[in-house]
């Protein structure tokens, strides 16, 4: 949990002139995150929502609940239309399978780039490259509040750490992504939040960053932020102690191997954190190849049922239709503009499957 210490200014500290301000790039007025709470707020049945949903998440996390956690969805946000439709159909299969699987609807609006590219709905939300992050906030916002209307839980990708606190408050579980994981900013900002968080390996296999991520996220922290007006300030952090592995592969090579597994619990507990451990049967676990996810997913489950008390759960890229698609004038109804996804069908068939 973040507090916020109050500054002490005095008559004399200076401001930044105005022309200063200019030559240090100030463009368009965005909303703080607190306007932007006000202007589409989350209601009492929302939050109580909310709160429920990351206690569960919590209680599978620290094996009170043998229930797999499910984390699925598109690799991306791009289509509100779309994106609602594939939260109706989640919701329902999620209460189909509600006594095996906890599933996660992944809502994520920021896309992290190597190099360039389309960074996301919250930046680019017509996908022209109008960069209107006004609309982007607004409509994100928006738009996890239908999903959270359909009865699902969210997850995110807290990439930007200015952009969490517009949305925190509706997320059931966060991921610091491969690329951000060694990140000191991204670690104090964990610490501060009320939700379980997922650090994933390196981009190169290595699990020891990650390990330390958990670690740091776990202590208290005194680092520089913003309020929810927007106002520069110090913030206090109590630790985050519901952080956790995130094994993704890295440089082509698959972990999620019992032998992986067995070998990143060891290392997790030899850092002194807890050695429980989520699969993303993406990326260099499945390949690149979304169709090879399943396969991943019947791994998880074999080593599951084989006595494992260390993987407690997955994720999914998955959407309406398989595949990806460019980013161009004419794209297709529910294909991911992004990484390539699983189809609905076989995402449903593959959980029923989980299930069986």
């Amino acid at each position: 949990m973040n507090t916020l210490v109050t500054p002490c200014l005095t008559a004399s500290t200076p401001a930044l002139p105005l022309a200063a301000a200019q030559q240090h790039g100030v463009g368009q007025r965005l909303p703080t995150a607190f306007e932007l709470r006000q202007a589409l707020p989350r209601i009492d049945r929302l939050h109580a929502q909310v709160e429920d949903h990351r206690e569960q998440i919590r209680d599978i996390l620290c094996g009170r609940d043998e229930r797999l956690l499910v984390v699925a969805g598109p690799c991306s946000l791009h289509d509100p239309k779309a994106a609602l439709e594939y939260g109706a159909r989640l919701a329902r299969l999620a209460d189909a399978l509600q006594d095996q699987l906890l599933i996660v609807m992944r809502a994520y609006v920021e896309k992290p780039r190597t190099t360039v590219g389309w960074k996301g709905l919250l930046y680019d939300p017509r996908l022209d490259g109008s960069d209107d992050m006004l609309q982007g906030l607004a409509l994100s916002r928006e738009l996890m509040l239908g999903l959270l209307n359909l009865g699902l839980p969210l997850a995110g990708e807290l990439l930007q750490p200015m952009a969490v606190t517009y949305f925190e408050d509706l997320l059931a579980w966060g991921a610091v992504g491969a690329r951000t994981t060694e990140s000191q900013i991204h670690r104090e900002m964990a610490s501060g939040l009320r939700l379980p968080v997922g650090f994933k390996n390196g981009t190169d296999g290595s699990l020891g960053v990650a390990c330390d991520a958990i670690r740091s996220a776990a202590h208290p922290h005194r680092h520089f932020g913003l309020d929810l007006h927007g106002h520069p300030c110090l913030l206090r952090t109590d630790g985050n102690p519901d952080c956790h592995l995130v094994l993704r592969g890295g440089h082509g090579r698959p972990n999620y191997s019992e032998a992986d597994v067995a070998s990143a619990a060891a290392q997790l507990r030899k850092a002194g954190v807890s050695p429980r451990i989520m699969v993303d049967c993406s990326h260099a676990n499945s390949g690149k190849d979304p169709l090879r996810q399943p396969e991943v997913l019947a791994e998880v489950l074999r080593q599951r049922r084989q006595g494992s008390r260390e993987l407690f759960g997955v994720m999914l890229e998955s959407h309406l239709f398989e595949g990806a698609q460019s980013l161009g004038p004419e794209l297709r109804y529910g294909v991911s503009i992004t990484d390539a996804c699983l189809g609905w069908e076989a995402t449903e068939a593959t959980l029923r499957a989980a299930c069986a």
